[in-house]
């Protein structure tokens, strides 16, 4: 089968193809590598992928619409997986147009393409951060989500909002993915596993914001691909008046999530445990567009698939620490 995955280069979008050209299927891999953080990290994800067969990438932008209805032209896709985005809560007080391109324009092209060539399924990335300051835990995609609080996640949401639109009046199936806190091996730079284990290791402070008065629901990569994978099998039929998402539409929503939230400063000691050291604290106050906390509840995800993440932290974390150990040689 043929597959679209798009933000190939990315933390995901890199482990989802590795899945699934292991797996024996052809994939298109397409990112517009820009520099929101290490080019040559994405460059190196490319290196592993470009070695495996059945992999093709191209090297462009989801906001230039002509191009992206050309390669749509050009290849018979049968299912896409979009995970290309401007990602980064904070990020997003500092350039909202990065935003608007990527996540809303390219977004709506993304839709087109797949409508105009009948596309079986599309499964997109979605985010936790929809659920706002929600303070209803764990999280459920019955909560309301009209409230968020940084324009990252209120592309999301908007995301969420287009593809029930287009399922609605095109009978197009799309599947939302609400990531919560990813990380593993080939991380990003900007997530929380990456910025402590590079501080912890090089002696620098580590920042903590709110007082450590937060919490997340860290989870590991292989277990977010799993559902990834899970769920594109599972195209959602048309009048599936059985899920409260959908409204009819072949359209749904789930939750990806360890769910199992962890206080920050555990997760800190859990680093300082995988790399023998004890880091420096800094703390920080409650950055604008940040929650308290989040915690999925994933129920809607193990009742459709059968799975249920289950890499515990403490693995998850050394996993990532042995990885950083090596691919930075310290």
């Amino acid at each position: 089968m043929k597959y679209l995955v798009t933000g190939a280069a990315g933390f995901i979008g890199f482990h989802t193809a590795m899945r699934l050209c292991a797996a024996g299927h052809e994939v298109v891999g397409l990112d517009n590598l820009n520099d929101y953080y290490s080019v040559e990290l994405k460059l190196a994800r490319l290196q592993q992928l470009k070695h495996l067969n059945g992999f093709t990438f191209c090297q462009q932008d989801i906001a230039d619409r002509d191009y992206l209805l050309a390669l749509f032209d050009q290849h018979a896709f049968a299912r896409v997986i979009h995970l290309a985005a401007q990602a980064g809560v904070r990020y997003s007080l500092e350039n909202p147009y990065a935003y608007a391109d990527a996540n809303l324009t390219g977004f709506v092209n993304i839709l087109e393409a797949c409508r105009q060539h009948a596309v079986q399924h599309l499964v997109y990335a979605s985010s936790s951060s929809v659920y706002g300051m929600n303070a209803k835990v764990p999280f459920s995609i019955e909560d309301p989500v009209d409230q968020p609080v940084s324009l990252y996640a209120a592309t999301k949401r908007a995301n969420e909002l287009m593809a029930h639109t287009y399922a609605h009046l095109y009978r197009l199936p799309t599947t939302g993915l609400r990531f919560f806190t990813v990380y593993g091996p080939w991380g990003r730079p900007d997530m929380a596993a990456f910025k402590f284990t590079k501080a912890i290791l090089g002696g620098q402070p580590i920042e903590i914001y709110n007082a450590g008065d937060m919490s997340r629901d860290f989870t590991y990569i292989d277990d977010i691909v799993e559902g990834i994978l899970r769920i594109q099998d599972c195209p959602p039929p048309y009048a599936d008046d059985s899920d409260a998402t959908s409204q009819g539409a072949p359209a749904r929503l789930f939750n990806i999530g360890r769910g199992a939230p962890v206080r920050l400063l555990d997760f800190v000691e859990c680093i300082e445990a995988a790399t023998g050291i004890k880091g420096i604290r800094q703390m920080k106050p409650m950055q604008p567009g940040d929650v308290q906390q989040t915690w999925a509840d994933v129920s809607a995800l193990t009742q459709r698939t059968g799975f249920q993440p289950c890499i515990s932290l403490p693995v998850g974390v050394s996993r990532f620490v042995r990885w950083y150990r090596a691919f930075y040689e310290v």
